[in-house]
């Protein structure tokens, strides 16, 4: 619900989540939707920006997988639930341009910014799972540390290492 203050009286107008996001983006924030939970964060700061196109430049075909890979795009997954992730990769090219993607990734890379560990670290990886995400890959470029989460469990890596990602795609992290 947005609401605006005019004359001292306070009007409150539903606005669509589409205007929302674009509101948000203007003022430099993301938000996003998680099971119905709005989850909002600042826009990422150098370093996450500079993380990602590193990670971006590595991703690499092993086989018959396109290793699509776009960065920082809203993708509808469930009923009220669209998330930014930082990277995400697809088999084949996704064909929304110019709104959510609704191709679900076969794997994402989450860096984690200051103050949002929790959002990155422990409740992204769960939903991404519950949605068929294959691979999650959750970075801290502080600690250089890296979780990997599939349906068989999590393991711990430091960077740099590589993965070999069930998509077919390799990225170095």
């Amino acid at each position: 619900m947005h609401t605006r203050q005019l004359e001292g009286k306070i009007l409150s107008m539903a606005l669509p989540f589409s205007d929302l996001l674009e509101r948000a983006d203007e003022a430099g924030i993301r938000i996003e939707m998680m099971n119905g939970i709005p989850i909002w964060e600042a826009s990422p700061a150098f370093r996450h920006q500079r993380e990602s196109f590193r990670i971006q430049q590595s991703i690499k075909s092993l086989g018959d997988c396109g290793c699509h890979h776009v960065a920082d795009v809203y993708v509808k997954f469930a009923i009220n639930s669209i998330k930014r992730p930082d990277i995400s990769i697809f088999c084949q090219e996704p064909t929304e341009l110019d709104e959510a993607i609704t191709l679900i990734p076969e794997a994402v890379i989450e860096i984690i910014s200051v103050g949002y560990e929790i959002k990155d670290k422990e409740l992204a990886p769960q939903f991404y799972l519950e949605n068929g995400v294959k691979d999650i890959l959750v970075f801290d470029p502080r600690s250089l540390e890296i979780w990997h989460h599939t349906v068989s469990g999590t393991r711990e890596f430091v960077s740099p290492t590589v993965f070999a990602l069930e998509c077919g795609c390799s990225v170095e992290i």
